[in-house]
């Protein structure tokens, strides 16, 4: 699926300050978690449950797991109450509340409710008025990051926490914590030249 390639590329240039120890702690307490027991951290209920369905569009279950599957939303609501400052929740939230009004303006019914096409639609949306990353070289932005809106962070902590769970990264990309012998010259299969 192209989308989800174009995603998992974009995945690989979202920067994260937290070290790879603490971002996996975070996961490991998110797929611990019960999902009919989890009380989110930092959004309401009822905004918790759009933060959810938000994940679950931006990498939806296919012949993989979803964002739902792998509690990436409790991933989610998480790092919005540890990873960002006061300044960057307050905007998270006036973001959300935008968030809210686009739906309402090109559906007049909440995010939830909507079907597949409508939720593309408000993604579409999103995608052409929210900020967005600064470019960057070797890391380094370039210039002043704007900060970023509730679509753009719900989306960073999506592909973030999706791609960096222990389901996805032994079965998905086939991480080998222990690679085995160098073979420099091996036939090309179609596989990922990094998993064989």
């Amino acid at each position: 699926m192209e989308r989800r390639k174009a995603i998992k590329n974009t995945a690989l240039f979202i920067g994260a300050t937290l070290s790879s120890s603490a971002l996996g702690g975070l996961l490991q307490s998110c797929q611990r978690q019960d999902r009919l027991s989890w009380v989110p951290l930092f959004f309401r209920e009822d905004q918790a449950l759009v933060v959810s369905e938000l994940a679950e569009t931006i990498l939806p279950k296919t012949e993989t797991p979803g964002a739902k599957d792998l509690k990436v939303d409790i991933f989610v609501d998480l790092m919005f109450k540890k990873y960002l400052g006061p300044e960057d929740q307050e905007h998270v939230m006036k973001g959300y509340d935008q968030f809210v009004i686009v739906c309402d303006e090109l559906y007049g019914k909440t995010y939830v409710d909507m079907d597949s096409s409508e939720r593309a639609m408000v993604i579409e949306r999103m995608e052409k008025d929210s900020n967005r990353f600064n470019p960057s070289i070797w890391g380094s932005p370039l210039g002043k990051q704007q900060p970023l809106d509730f679509y753009r962070r719900v989306k960073q902590f999506t592909l973030m926490g999706y791609y960096t769970s222990e389901d996805i990264g032994k079965n998905v990309l086939k991480f080998d914590p222990i690679p085995g012998a160098y073979h420099g010259c091996i036939p090309y299969t179609g596989d990922n030249a990094w998993t064989i």
